[in-house]
């Protein structure tokens, strides 16, 4: 008989035939999934705090996004929306259209990935403003086609040796207001963090060649900063100022992600184009653009699009994600389950030295580690070994931020109380084994 665990079989023959580069993790093989658990080929049982990096916001395999699934591909697969198109995408474009935040008829369009949704929306703003010049933050992620590695900031892993990128791309600070880069303390500051683009827009790139300004509302992979309130209303009155597109990618911060559907709710900002993907669809290949009725309607017919863009049972899967979000209050869960959340890592903070910053907006939340709270010297190795141990003990999470010292959650909005407070617990004993405290 061989007892060896199944998931050593794997890593062998993932190391024989898969590429370096398209690296996981954690040497997790997933056997299933259900709400905020996973287990593994070998039946182990972890609390998911990552939910497929802030896809699965409704949860794993939820049981009407799974028979959406399974009805649609029982009719049909695929006809390639741009040759034969069908009821699903349309409907879910209707629905996109009145949940995006701004009184201003919009349109949508589909393609399959985040980083195409990005690719899109720099495709559009361009084409309508004929202008080239793009604008995104230093801390910024927005995927890895050239455009996507062009536009994100973060060199490691995502852009090293993969140059040169696409030309008209230019940088500005985003708000971080814990590590401010202008050496300044919120509210006395009087946001100049958001004046700056006014200036950047004299001594870097003319508005007269300036197409876009491209912003997550709070960055993903940056560390989960969540800017001033005034932060947003601001950068838009600018970008209105100078005729520039005000694009924001809601890719990792849409469909509940901080207590709302769209994050820039929060600010009352009206974007000229938006993107969306990762939860829209709860795991299947769908991302959208949705925009400005003016704007979208700009491009000839053709000039956007894509084979697989629309995918039916993607289709019938967001509309799905859109209906248990609504039908099972998930936003106010959300909301809920971040000020829990908060409540815990802030007890949390009051212990441990270590934690420098705790930050979120819903249930989107962060907690930023440090060598010293004075200094605010990054502590990337002790945050490795918290994540470490956290899977060790059944817990997935994640960490990001430029420093890599950031922990991130992103768990699914029906993370139970219970399963939140395990987690919680768990996060607890890393942080006496990695700090050598005895409470």
């Amino acid at each position: 008989m061989n007892d060896q665990p199944q998931g050593e079989t794997l890593t062998r023959l993932r190391q024989k035939y898969m590429a370096n580069g398209f690296a996981s993790a954690r040497p997790c093989y997933v056997k299933k999934a259900k709400g905020a658990l996973i287990w593994d080929l070998d039946d182990k049982e972890y609390i998911d705090f990552a939910g497929g990096i802030a896809v699965m916001n409704v949860g794993h395999s939820h049981p009407a996004i799974v028979s959406a699934v399974k009805d649609q591909a029982e009719k049909f697969m695929h006809t390639c929306f741009m040759v034969l198109p069908y009821e699903s995408t349309i409907k879910l474009a209707q629905k996109l259209c009145t949940l995006v935040p701004g009184p201003s008829e919009k349109k949508a369009m589909f393609v399959n990935s985040g980083a195409e949704a990005v690719e899109n929306a720099i495709k559009i703003a361009r084409y309508y403003t004929k202008k080239t010049g793009i604008i995104a933050f230093e801390s910024g992620f927005h995927g890895r086609t050239l455009m996507g590695m062009s536009l994100t900031g973060k060199v490691k892993p995502y852009k090293l040796g993969f140059g040169p990128f696409a030309p008209e791309v230019y940088r500005i600070p985003y708000a971080y207001c814990y590590r401010c880069p202008f050496g300044k303390e919120y509210p006395s500051c009087g946001v100049k963090c958001a004046d700056h683009l006014e200036e950047f827009l004299i001594s870097h790139v003319a508005p007269e060649t300036t197409a876009a300004f491209i912003a997550e509302p709070i960055p993903g992979e940056g560390g989960y900063m969540v800017p001033p309130p005034e932060y947003f209303p601001k950068l838009k009155t600018i970008c209105e100022k100078y005729g520039i597109m005000f694009i924001a990618d809601e890719i990792q911060t849409g469909i509940g992600r901080t207590g709302t559907m769209f994050a820039m709710e929060h600010w009352n900002v009206e974007a000229d184009i938006t993107t969306t993907a990762k939860s829209l669809a709860a795991g299947m290949p769908l991302s959208a653009v949705v925009g400005k009725k003016k704007i979208m309607d700009s491009v000839h017919p053709g000039g956007i699009g894509g084979t697989y863009g629309a995918n039916p049972m993607a289709c019938k899967a967001a509309l799905a994600v859109l209906d248990v979000v609504e039908q099972e209050g998930l936003l106010q869960k959300g909301k809920d389950l971040g000020e829990k959340l908060m409540s815990g890592l802030n007890d949390l903070k009051e212990n441990f030295d270590i934690i420098g910053d705790v930050r979120g907006l819903g249930p989107l939340v962060a907690m930023e580690l440090v060598k010293d709270r004075k200094t605010k010297a990054p502590a990337p190795e002790e945050t490795k070994a918290i994540t470490d141990y956290c899977f060790d003990q059944g817990l997935i999470l994640l960490s990001c931020g430029i420093y890599g010292n950031v922990l991130r959650f992103m768990m699914p909005l029906v993370t139970t109380e219970q399963q939140l407070k395990q987690g919680i617990s768990i996060i607890e004993k890393a942080f006496k084994l990695v700090t050598q405290t005895d409470l």
